[in-house]
């Protein structure tokens, strides 16, 4: 299976990443000096802080683990469940899913001529939702130009004629770029795409949400469906969402989030680790990593501070709208 690479894109990506390394290494520098300053007996103060440092901790669902540890841990639990996935989506939600998907749609409203990256897209089902979106658009509108030319008076016929040595422009196709770190989600993905005939305007690229590999000011929509509560950094996350973003480009994310109800939290509750892990074992014979993803929407920031972290990495207008009382939320902003 082939997936997308851009040369010119790594490469502007690596050095970005040494850009940012280098500045890690600076600051820490900075800090041991300061150290070392203001306790000149205690040698060994600078080397404890920067260890520290390096051995920074975070949750791998309710487990606490160094952060170097999440990204392949969380890996290896999608590379593990990519085969069932969809299954399991449409048997943990009975079917929910695909309404919540829907709604993100209506929420974005896309139009012709967008560019949409997919991040976390996995199976690609917000990707295929998009271009099927566009393209009704598109049938639609052609459908009443087609009508309207049935018909024309002498004016319209006049002007339908480009001038001499003016040729007529191409309006730009829609696109999607699915964007997500596991190669084996992408694979069940683009499987999915092929058999259902999707091939145009899609692309597939093997990327980490917290380092894309993409230049600024790219895509006129960025989401990110149960995906962005995986990441190790999600304040790095969003602020990569926000560079890929052309001016005026929205973000949109949908993910599980808290419910207020305190009877349909606690049935929300035992359903999750009651249920959801032994369909995990039934369907797809693996316990832990359904147990993981129970786990890591406790851990998920609420409606109101996961919004206040989108405002923090530049969006304004921040919104969110619960779904399912709040078992999901759809929040938005944009980059002015």
């Amino acid at each position: 299976m082939k997936f997308r690479f851009n040369m010119a894109a790594s490469i502007r990506f690596l050095v970005r990443r040494m850009v940012r390394d280098y500045s890690r290494n600076i600051n820490c520098s900075v800090s041991c000096q300061i150290v070392r300053s203001s306790c000149p007996l205690n040698l060994s103060a600078c080397r404890c802080f920067s260890d520290n440092a390096e051995n920074k901790t975070t949750h791998f669902g309710f487990e606490t683990v160094p952060e170097g540890e999440k990204t392949e841990r969380v890996y290896k639990v999608f590379e593990s469940v990519a085969q069932k996935y969809d299954l399991m989506n449409d048997a943990m939600s009975l079917g929910v899913h695909r309404l919540w998907k829907d709604m993100l749609l209506h929420v974005m409203n896309p139009q012709p001529g967008m560019r949409l990256l997919d991040v976390a897209g996995g199976t690609g089902d917000i990707s295929f939702r998009f271009l099927d979106y566009v393209r009704s658009q598109e049938e639609r509108v052609a459908r009443r130009v087609a009508q309207a030319n049935q018909t024309p008076s002498w004016q319209e016929i006049s002007t339908s004629y480009a001038a001499p040595g003016q040729e007529e422009v191409e309006p730009r196709r829609s696109r999607a770029i699915v964007c997500d770190i596991n190669k084996e989600m992408l694979k069940v993905g683009q499987q999915k795409a092929d058999r259902m005939g999707l091939t145009s305007g899609l692309s597939w690229v093997v990327g980490n949400a917290e380092e894309l590999p993409f230049d600024d000011d790219q895509f006129d929509v960025y989401t990110v469906a149960f995906g962005i509560r995986n990441v190790t950094h999600i304040d790095l996350a969003l602020q990569e969402a926000f560079r890929v973003l052309k001016p005026g480009g929205r973000f949109i994310c949908l993910e599980f989030s808290k419910v207020a109800n305190p009877l349909l939290s606690q049935l929300y509750n035992a359903y999750s680790f009651q249920v959801i892990p032994v369909l995990g074992e039934v369907i797809a014979g693996d316990w832990k990593s359904y147990q993981y993803l129970v786990e890591s929407i406790r851990k998920f920031p609420d409606q109101e501070t996961f919004k206040g972290m989108i405002e923090d990495a530049g969006f304004f207008s921040v919104r969110y709208h619960n779904l399912t009382g709040g078992v999901v939320a759809i929040h938005s902003g944009f980059k002015l």
